[in-house]
């Protein structure tokens, strides 16, 4: 079985998928409390790996690739920082529970990988959500009262879109 995460501070996105592709799990982990320290988060996504472990026999660990650089108006460099420990902690976290090495995926290369093309101009989240919704049954969002996708879904999505591309890498 193969365990994709998009990693975040505030919100983690988890999928597992079977030999043949299929989810079996697909979740987000919400960590975006104003009161948790940096720690704290991570003790709860440790927790929620942890019963991963107990409940897939995963054999593969997918990461999607932390921000690498700047992207005008969306990045700073503590943020960038703080995201690139984070995920390293998580990375480690998942190599120490499951004796696994977890490989690294850029997002756009996994995108591409699975099938999914986002045109210019285009928002990949929005794209990634629709691709989802018209190519994976299993997949259910649910939207607020504003006819949004609820917080956690894009996540669900990225994590889904990094565990195919792994398959996908490792059967061919």
């Amino acid at each position: 079985m193969i365990l994709g995460l998009d990693i975040s501070t505030m919100i983690t996105g988890a999928t597992v998928l079977d030999e043949n592709g299929k989810i079996l799990y697909c979740e987000a982990w919400r960590t975006n409390k104003k009161d948790l320290t940096f720690f704290e988060k991570l003790d709860i996504i440790k927790h929620r790996i942890l019963n991963l472990t107990l409940e897939y026999y995963i054999e593969h660990i997918f990461i999607e690739e932390p921000l690498l650089r700047f992207a005008a108006g969306k990045s700073r460099a503590h943020t960038i920082g703080l995201v690139q420990r984070y995920n390293g902690v998580v990375t480690w976290i998942c190599r120490d529970l499951f004796d696994l090495e977890p490989k690294y995926i850029n997002a756009a290369s996994a995108r591409k990988s699975v099938g999914i093309k986002i045109p210019r101009g285009k928002d990949s989240k929005l794209e990634v959500l629709q691709f989802m919704l018209d190519n994976e049954p299993s997949f259910k969002v649910q939207y607020t009262k504003y006819k949004n996708p609820k917080p956690g879904t894009f996540d669900r999505a990225d994590s889904y879109v990094i565990a195919k591309a792994g398959w996908i890498s490792l059967k061919s």
